[in-house]
């Protein structure tokens, strides 16, 4: 009877005695439903900053939008004595240095992310990683010091002369060199875009399923076939990492500043001094003494931040593509 008992598992008394009773799950439920609302306030604390930032931009922009309108953004004169302002200047230096800054780093950036990624044996490729990631970790102002005592004199007395030189017919190397300008700063912030896109382009690749590089290989092809096809299937999340080092390169400010040379004109030539968003607020945010002044700057940050904001968004939305279909490969 002992044995036919113990076979038929324990008695219902203890079955019960074992399962939470309704207290504890009232509880659990209670602490869980704490713990969603807590996260969702994080979140909506964030969300609310960036909506108080817009706003307050916005209220105080007012007195330069009711008289300049949307013409604000076309007008090319900065004047603070008579109180006439136009964005124009600062959008273009912006556009120009962050257009250079990509023309040279996106190249570098793919080449390393390339070998990092399918060529690189593990050993090399840590230390190689932390080498490229250590950049984005040096402060701007130190990028700007070293622009003005190291590479502006470099490129005064050696680059751009030689490249006035045998180019000088195109309207772009024309002009004075002074070693400050818009292909100085471009090149600075192709030193400081590098991290980023290097950062994203790696990891995107190695998002694409090894099935894929496996099937080159087997059909055939050579190793730079079989990375040719990996980077045809990450097209989407590359085109993301460079919107997001476009980014970068629109919104930075110090090392911007201390080598463009500061001038709000709109010249053909890279060799000229320029400006840019970031730039201008920084440089003569404490010279305002107006109220006019003080609002025409806060409309060219609202400017500033509505481009950075549509740039990023792009470019998580181009990346998150590429990062969701591998999550599917993965699951499946």
């Amino acid at each position: 009877m002992s044995t036919a008992t113990t076979e038929r598992g324990p008695s219902p008394q203890k079955a019960l005695a074992h399962q939470p009773t309704k207290s504890a799950l009232g509880s659990s439920r209670w602490a869980d439903s704490l713990f969603k609302l807590t996260t969702l306030a994080f979140a909506l604390i964030v969300a609310g900053l960036v909506v108080i930032i817009i706003i307050e931009m916005a209220m105080n922009s007012t007195l330069s939008f009711s008289k300049f309108g949307f013409g604000f953004i076309t007008r090319s004169i900065w004047d603070p004595v008579h109180e006439e302002f136009g964005a124009l200047p600062f959008i273009y230096g912006t556009a120009v240095s962050s257009l250079i800054a990509l023309f040279i780093s996106v190249p570098v950036s793919i080449g390393i992310a390339i070998y990092l990624s399918e060529h690189a044996p593990r050993g090399l490729a840590t230390p190689i990683a932390f080498l490229v990631q250590l950049l984005a970790a040096i402060p701007s102002v130190v990028y700007g010091l070293w622009g003005i005592f190291v590479l502006a004199p470099l490129l005064r007395n050696q680059i751009y002369p030689a490249l006035q030189k045998s180019l000088g017919f195109l309207p772009i190397f024309k002009g004075n060199i002074n070693g400050l300008g818009l292909l100085t700063a471009g090149i600075i912030l192709s030193i400081m875009v590098v991290p980023i896109v290097t950062a994203v382009t790696t990891d995107v690749m190695r998002a694409v399923p090894a099935s894929q590089r496996e099937a080159a290989l087997a059909l055939g092809a050579t190793k730079w076939e079989a990375t040719l096809i990996i980077l045809q299937n990450a097209r989407s999340g590359i085109t993301g990492a460079i919107i997001l080092g476009l980014g970068r390169a629109v919104g930075e400010t110090m090392a911007v500043t201390m080598v463009i040379g500061n001038r709000p004109e709109i010249s053909a030539s890279l060799f000229d001094p320029s400006f840019t968003i970031a730039s201008a607020i920084a440089n003569e945010f404490t010279e305002a003494t107006t109220e006019i002044y003080r609002h025409a700057l806060v409309e060219l940050g609202l400017i500033l931040f509505v481009i950075t904001f549509i740039i990023n968004a792009s470019a998580r939305l181009l990346v998150y593509a590429v990062t969701r279909g591998q999550g599917k490969v993965a699951h499946a």
